[in-house]
């Protein structure tokens, strides 16, 4: 009897074992995995840290940027990285932040911001964000002028439009329209005859949901915009043209994205109309010219003449180019635009700035339609196609059928080129086309304005 007791004990030990172990199995394996649970999220914790330390970093520069926009050496004389220690209210080091910063390109307005976070307690663990903030180029808007501008029932603006003056709108307008001003004296530039008291943006046109008065003026003397830099980079890195002691250059762009160069021996006249100053002889023929070379916009994308121009042709590549004579205070050049100044295509990797220190004129044989690409900026003038009217002796070629600008108008005074309602000199149909791709990404060296603003963020 005892025998066979002894042998039920045992043979219940066995189970015991393999339960217990069982048992133990699961309770290893459940605190293995409570473990691993807490060092992923310990690790998750680290990296959230230092996604902060990095973004930490990206404001940092941000800030610096507002106080100084033009440094990129993070107030150094040293080379990228520049690396900040970040501590706690007690004073313990959290961790760090590396910056590297890119300054922008061929005169765009895009800084691009790399910032890298480490944590004390993980260094092995990091985040990276590349970051860019641009200032705006004044190509933001299809149409900007410190004067009052009056546009026509045959106009169409697809983009922003601003005076610091007064607006009359008669066409069509799918974006905003502002102006300076609650309400100015509206005068015959305007169309008011006796001059009269008239909102800051009033007329027959719209959409008028869109205009807007009075918002902030553009301070035109502000504008970040120095024909010496200019012409300094052309001598470095692009083509300087000194004076001809001749009549100008003629650049001609072509679609390979070479231009070639000719000085402007003579030139004839024709008789025009300037609203400034009457029926005028205009030299805007050439008779003569003798060629001085062909380059690339690759390797010469800042072209500075200190000379009047004329300019034409099919733009292949990225480039600015600047008519003026020193010293600026008191001299002045000019550009005729002579045959359609088209980019090769629209693909978002062309640009052209054109900018005059006074005035930039379209030819009276313009093609009868008419296309323009790129931004165009008179310092101190305006941007107009004269009148051809018999009262100042000839109407040839007087109308032309459209035209049409891609990028931008900025002038200081008034831009014109239609004569009369209807027209008997200038265009039948005008349409206005705003480059959203110039905001940002301007050509090289054209003016920018304003404070940093976010464009981009990544992490990588």
């Amino acid at each position: 009897m005892n025998k066979r007791n002894k042998r039920i004990q045992g043979s219940i030990t066995p189970a015991l074992l393999v339960i217990t172990g069982a048992f133990l199995t699961i309770i290893y394996g459940l605190i293995f995995l409570l473990v691993l649970q807490l060092d992923f999220s310990n690790r998750q914790s680290a990296s959230e840290e230092a996604l902060s330390l990095s973004e930490a970093g990206i404001n940092y520069y941000r800030w610096h940027l507002a106080h100084d926009p033009v440094d990129y050496k993070d107030a150094t004389t040293s080379a990228a990285p520049y690396v900040h220690t970040v501590t706690d209210p007690a004073g313990g080091v959290i961790g760090t932040y590396s910056l590297t910063i890119t300054p922008p390109a061929s005169g765009s307005g895009v800084v691009t911001i790399t910032s890298v976070g480490k944590l004390t307690k993980e260094p092995n663990i990091q985040r990276k964000i590349v970051a860019q903030y641009g200032r705006q180029s004044l190509a933001k808007y299809s149409f900007l002028s410190n004067a009052s501008s009056w546009y026509g029932s045959g106009i169409t603006v697809n983009g922003d439009i601003h005076s610091n003056t007064g607006i009359r709108m008669d066409g069509t307008n799918t974006a905003k329209v502002t102006s300076a001003q609650t309400t100015y004296t509206c005068g015959s530039e305007t169309g008011c005859s006796p001059s009269q008291s008239k909102a800051g943006v009033w007329g027959a046109g719209g959409d008028q949901t869109l205009w807007q008065f009075p918002v902030p003026s553009i301070d035109f003397n502000a504008i970040s915009f120095d024909f010496s830099q200019m012409k300094t980079a052309a001598q470095s890195s692009g083509l300087y043209l000194a004076p001809s002691t001749k009549q100008g250059y003629h650049i001609t762009f072509a679609s390979n994205g070479d231009y070639n160069v000719k000085k402007v021996n003579t030139t004839t006249y024709l008789d025009g109309y300037d609203a400034d100053t009457g029926c005028q002889r205009l030299y805007q023929v050439i008779s003569t010219e003798s060629n001085i070379g062909t380059y690339q916009i690759a390797t010469k994308p800042i072209i500075f003449v200190e000379d009047n121009l004329w300019v034409e042709g099919t733009i292949k590549g990225k480039a600015t180019v600047v008519a003026a004579r020193f010293p600026i205070a008191t001299s002045t050049a000019d550009i005729w635009i002579r045959n359609n100044l088209q980019y090769v295509a629209y693909d978002g990797l062309n640009r052209l700035g054109l900018i005059a220190q006074r005035d930039i004129y379209f030819g009276r044989d313009i093609p009868t339609n008419f296309i323009v690409d790129g931004a165009l900026m008179a310092q101190k003038g305006k941007i107009i196609r004269h009148g051809y009217l018999s009262s100042c002796g000839s109407t040839t070629n007087a109308m032309r059928n459209s035209l049409t600008i891609n990028g931008a108008i900025i002038s200081y005074n008034k831009s014109y080129w239609n004569f009369n309602s209807p027209p008997i000199s200038g265009f039948t149909t005008r349409s206005i086309n705003y480059d959203a791709k110039l905001l940002y990404e301007p050509p090289p060296y054209f003016p920018v304005s304003g404070d940093y603003e976010f464009v981009s963020w990544k992490e990588q």
